[in-house]
């Protein structure tokens, strides 16, 4: 651990998953009786400075869906910045997931690069990550314009067009690719004048205007398939100041109704 550190070659959270693979190995060593004690159990890894989540402001929000009119990906956009999921939720969605009429998406599977293998269709990560959403009506709308031009793309392909339902795959049916996605984002960056973030930073950015918002955090977790609400608040940590005000001058309304 001192040696990689030395080296200043690898980040700190790199060193801290090599430091949990080797004590999961040796502790498995030791059930097996092939060691006597587990030596990684008696390291502590070094300790990572937690960067703080860039975030878009409300104004920026929507300067950003502005600049994404008419583009092929604008729902894409919107369904990641209103619902808060992630690149490879959002391009694993099919449309048997989605119900324009009720308003409601699920969030089954995800799209995943695997080395050697390509980009694939995978489960989620949890059962947290398995939910349920409600659509606001901006998403629901670019929803519907993106399945009308898909079947415009649809035609246009014809026989190049593999049918695998989803809402997002590339130009001929297939699941989109990551990377692409993520340098067209920056392209729509650049078109709105926002600063570089990278395409997780519209997750962030949900999670950040609901809570200014007057969200409840339980239901900020829930919509962004967060395991614990503790994980909701640390990453958040940054939006607390603003709902300490806003606490602050509720409570200042109440101790003086009277006067």
């Amino acid at each position: 651990m001192n040696q990689k550190v030395r080296e200043g070659r690898l980040a700190p959270r790199t060193i801290q998953y090599m430091h949990s693979v080797l004590r999961a190995a040796l502790n498995q060593a030791l059930r097996w009786r092939m060691v006597h004690y587990n030596a990684a159990a008696m390291v502590s890894a070094p300790r990572g400075t937690r960067r703080e989540a860039l975030a878009l402001a409300p104004e920026e929000a929507r300067r950003l869906l502005d600049a994404a009119r008419g583009d092929r990906l604008e729902a894409l956009y919107s369904v990641a910045l209103a619902l808060g999921l992630r690149q490879g939720e959002a391009l694993g969605l099919m449309w048997s997931d989605i119900d324009l009429d009720v308003g409601m998406l699920r969030v089954r599977r995800a799209s995943q690069r695997i080395p050697h293998q390509g980009t694939q269709l995978v489960e989620t990560k949890t059962a947290r990550s398995r939910r349920t959403l409600v659509m606001p009506p901006t998403v629901i709308n670019a929803l519907r314009a993106h399945r009308a031009r898909q079947a415009t793309e649809r035609l246009a392909a014809g026989k190049r067009w593999i049918d695998l339902d989803l809402v997002f795959p590339s130009d001929r049916g297939t699941l989109a690719d990551g990377p692409n996605v993520t340098h067209r984002f920056h392209k729509l960056l650049q078109r709105a004048g926002l600063p570089p973030m990278r395409f997780h930073g519209l997750r962030h950015a949900c999670a950040s205007l609901l809570l200014v918002q007057g969200v409840h955090p339980r239901v900020v977790m829930e919509t962004l398939g967060h395991s614990q609400i503790s994980l909701t608040m640390n990453t958040y940590s940054h939006v607390l100041p603003v709902l300490q005000r806003e606490a602050a001058d509720r409570m200042e309304a109440v101790l003086t109704a009277n006067s």
